[in-house]
């Protein structure tokens, strides 16, 4: 009987299966579904200092294979976030989750950073570093190592959990970004974050979304997250985990064979949100079929 356990950072997930922040909310409407406890983890909404209402309408854009979105990191904000949705989460899945954080300075990573320290029900702490779609703070800390590294060394000050720092595709060499931020005592990496992406309405001859451009996401994007996830995982020694244009069980084994610990999905949850589900019941299967009896066979085989 295969193993489908994996670890990350001393959490031991029992498999590597998480939805990623921003496409499962808080797990409310999917819990509604199916039993979410059969998931590894999940990494909840992107959290902020501040209650953000987020960009402009319209705010998505479909395309051939994926979509484009500039939601612009919506939530309720800190302090609700632990006193409400937290708490709310906690009854319905009974696993360790991880916090995905965002800002516009380094006081609002590490102010948020602090707070999830103290959630019981938090075992990772996922530094978004990656947004394409906030006009300030997101992703100009990840296109720069010194700034990566900076902030990674300023939110391991107040939290003794794991961090990791998700990364934006968006940069000349995804693995300077990387090897910065384990200088900066990074325990792991997560990435992609989308692609930066436009559609245009040729009847109106305007942008389609309001911000113009947008994250990328989706089955297209599969092919240049998997080349960028074996690149890091081949640059860094800390866990990667992978994501982007992940919808099936033989995505996340490419994945993990490309050297990532545990594996995201994104915009398939939007699209099929039974996704999670399905991939989890077909992993067994398919890894038996490859003669895989766990993911520390495979992992970076490629």
């Amino acid at each position: 009987m295969v193993d489908l356990r994996v670890d990350l950072s001393g959490m031991i997930l029992d498999n590597p299966v998480i939805p990623a922040s921003g496409t499962f909310g808080y797990g409310k409407e999917f819990a509604e579904l199916y039993d979410i406890n059969i998931l590894g983890s999940i990494s909840f909404k992107g959290t902020t200092v501040e209650e953000r209402y987020g960009n402009e309408l319209p705010r998505i854009a479909e395309c051939d294979a994926g979509m484009i979105n500039s939601v612009g990191l919506q939530n309720p904000g800190l302090a609700s976030v632990c006193r409400r949705e937290l708490p709310e989460l906690a009854k319905i899945y009974k696993k360790k989750v991880i916090a995905n954080i965002c800002g516009s300075s380094i006081d609002d990573y590490i102010a948020c950073a602090a707070a999830m320290d103290g959630q019981d029900t938090v075992g990772i702490i996922e530094v978004n570093i990656s947004c394409p779609n906030v006009r300030c703070g997101g992703m100009s800390f990840g296109v720069e190592p010194q700034t990566a590294e900076e902030l990674t060394r300023a939110v391991k000050t107040v939290t003794s959990k794991p961090v990791y720092m998700k990364l934006s595709p968006n940069v000349t060499d995804i693995t300077e970004i990387a090897k910065a931020c384990e200088s900066g005592g990074a325990d792991g990496i997560s990435l992609i974050n989308t692609l930066l992406g436009m559609r245009i309405d040729i009847k109106t001859r305007k942008p389609v979304i309001a911000n113009k451009v947008g994250g990328f996401s989706g089955p297209a994007i599969f092919p240049v997250a998997l080349r960028m996830v074996w690149e890091t995982a081949h640059a860094v020694d800390i866990p990667v985990m992978g994501m982007g244009g992940v919808d099936s069980a033989d995505k996340v084994i490419e994945m993990i064979m490309a050297g990532a610990s545990a594996v995201q999905v994104g915009a398939a949850n939007l699209t099929d949100p039974f996704i999670c589900k399905k991939i989890i019941e077909e992993l067994p299967a398919r890894m038996e079929s490859l003669n895989i009896n766990n993911f520390d066979e495979i992992r970076g085989c490629a």
